[in-house]
This record gives C-alpha cells, sequence and structure tokens, in this order.
C-alpha cells in the first residue's frame, strides 16, 4: 500500500458496474425459526450503509450470512455480480470481504503486529504479502504503531477495536463489514474509530456495511436499512433521518 495524492492505493478498482452488495429475497432459519425474512439490501462502490435495529432483530444473523458463517435457506448474495451462496467464508474473504464481528476476536496472545499480519490471509492467492505493516495502516490508527509489540489481550477495547479493523484492512478489501464497533467503548474512542472508517471509504473507495447503534456514527453514513423482526422496513438517505424513524429503531 502506498501514498498517492494523499489516497490510500493498492485497493482493488470497482469497475465493473455492479453495486458492491447485492441481497435479494433472502431468508435464514435457525431450526425451524424463521429468523431473516426477505432481506433484500444494496450497496454502491465506495459508500457507506448503515443497518439499525433494536437488540435481537436478525442484524448479526445478516452479517454472519454475508460471510458465509450461517446458510441461508433461499435468497441471494452477490459481491460486484458475483454470487456467493456456496462460498465458504474463507473464499469470500479472499474475494474481498473484510469481517470484524461483534466482540473483535483479536488473539490475545499475539502481539498487535503478528496480529495485524494474519490479515495479509486474506489477500488473493499470489498477491504479494508484506513483512511489515504498511504506513497506511498507522495513518488510520496512529495508536498502533506506538505498541506493536504488545499483545492483543493488553489493550483496552477501544484500542482492539481499532486493531480489528486494521487487521481487515490489511487483507484490502472491497466491502468492509463492521458489526457493532462502537459497543462497549468509550467516547473519544468512538470518534476516532468514525474518523478511520470515513477516512477508509473516502481515500480507498471501499465500501463499509455497518451494524451500529450509535447515533452520531449512524449518521456519518450516505444510507440506512432498518431492521425489524427479521425484515427490511425501511430505507433511506442518512441526511433524512427522522426523531421517529430514530426512536423507533435504535436502542435507546
Amino acid at each position: 500500500m502506498t501514498q498517492t495524492n494523499g489516497a490510500i492505493a493498492d485497493f482493488p478498482a470497482n469497475t465493473d458496474g455492479h453495486s458492491m452488495l447485492d441481497i435479494s429475497n433472502l431468508n435464514v432459519y435457525y431450526g425451524e425459526s424463521h429468523i431473516l425474512r426477505n432481506v433484500d439490501m444494496s450497496i454502491e462502490p465506495g459508500k457507506m450503509v448503515c443497518l439499525i435495529g433494536r437488540n435481537g432483530v436478525g442484524k448479526t444473523t445478516l452479517m454472519k450470512t454475508i460471510m458465509g458463517l450461517l446458510v441461508p435457506r433461499s435468497g441471494s448474495i452477490r459481491l460486484q455480480g458475483k454470487e456467493l451462496r456456496g462460498l465458504p467464508p474463507d473464499r469470500r474473504a479472499k474475494l474481498g470481504i473484510g469481517y470484524v464481528p461483534q466482540g473483535r476476536e483479536v488473539i490475545p496472545r499475539l502481539t498487535i503486529k503478528e496480529n495485524l499480519l494474519l490479515g495479509l490471509e486474506a489477500l488473493p492467492k499470489g498477491a504479494a504479502k508484506a513483512k511489515e505493516i504498511p504506513e497506511d495502516i498507522f495513518e488510520l490508527f496512529p495508536v498502533l504503531k506506538t505498541m506493536l509489540n504488545r499483545m492483543g489481550g493488553d489493550l483496552s477495547g477501544g484500542q482492539q477495536q481499532q486493531l480489528a479493523i486494521a487487521r481487515a484492512i490489511m487483507g484490502r478489501p472491497r466491502l468492509l463489514v463492521l458489526d457493532e464497533p462502537t459497543e462497549g467503548i468509550q467516547p473519544s474512542i468512538i470518534l476516532e474509530i468514525e474518523a478511520a472508517v470515513k477516512k477508509i471509504v473516502r481515500e480507498t473507495g471501499i465500501s463499509v456495511l455497518l451494524v451500529e447503534q450509535h447515533l452520531h456514527f449512524v449518521r456519518q453514513a450516505d444510507w440506512y436499512y432498518a431492521m425489524q423482526k427479521g425484515s427490511i422496513v425501511a430505507s433511506g438517505a442518512t441526511s433524512g433521518l427522522s426523531k421517529d424513524v430514530i426512536q423507533e429503531f435504535l436502542a435507546v
């Protein structure tokens, strides 16, 4: 990753005219419990989309289904026109989906540097793999540079979240999926994470799908989808988010 006119380079270009992600008529069950119901969603290249809804409505289930951790009973998930159904999670990662799950899943007994280098495993086969961390990562998350040899388990929640996002970026994704990145994090760090995600979108053209309850972060997105009982029940530009929508779909 190198700097080009102040932008982060070496990310896959979105030039084929497709939406970045298209989800159509998606139905997911746990046993016989119908969790996701006919979900439709689209994310355009270089846009940030936020999925909102109260706890337990199916948001994390949708994220896991996009990543291939859950198998839908019916429907379609396409990444830039390529159908993902039937592909395992590691194949989806190599096709360009970076995933930061709820809870972050930083490996506690590896150093920050080792955690970051693990992100290179998501690069397509044959891609050149750096042995050092590109400077662009530290421009997004400066705190990581000062503690590369610290164990992941010794970091605060906010630092672990920054590490998890940086690790996902190491794989040069086209789509970054973030499941509640500000959960349990102090307000000052939330603002740092917001700023980094906005910079990622602005300077790399990566698309972002974000599950979030923090209203200030929600408003940074270009578009929102609201979920209730496993269905998408509202959507629109975040600039038009009304108080009624916020009260109905964001946990207080």
